[in-house]
């Protein structure tokens, strides 16, 4: 059984830093992708961040980039979002999602891409 497991959420201040973590178990993704997506209350998911394991290109919503940096360990099916100069409209709560394999042209921003997800992590951000 595949679980994803989030955790690093919390409430902090704008300007503020977290580092949210994502461990996948129960299959190996080193030929696929892990990302971040996020909710905010009465909105859509939208795509944060993502890392292709096998050659680890990111990719970065534009709302997040300069500020946030995703990385990992394929070996250990782990991602992480480090997250710098949190801003109010930052809050959310944030979902780890895993794609085994990333065929041709495969979209990086489409949640339906990602069959396996994590339960999510709040993360509220006060002005």
């Amino acid at each position: 059984q595949v679980q994803l497991v989030e955790s690093g959420g919390g409430l902090v201040q704008a300007g503020d830093s977290l580092r949210l973590s994502c461990v996948a178990s129960g299959r190996s993704f080193s030929n696929g992708r892990m990302g971040w997506f996020r909710q905010a209350l009465g909105k859509e998911r939208e795509f944060v961040a993502a890392i292709r394991w096998n050659d680890n290109l990111t990719n970065y919503a534009n709302s997040v980039k300069d500020r946030f940096t995703i990385s990992g360990d394929n070996a250990k099916n782990t991602a992480y979002l480090q997250m710098n100069s949190l801003k109010p409209e930052d809050t959310a709560v944030y979902y780890c999602g895993a794609a085994a394999d990333v065929p041709y042209g495969s979209s990086w921003y489409d949640p339906s891409r990602y069959a396996y997800w994590g339960q999510g992590t709040q993360v509220t951000v006060s002005s």
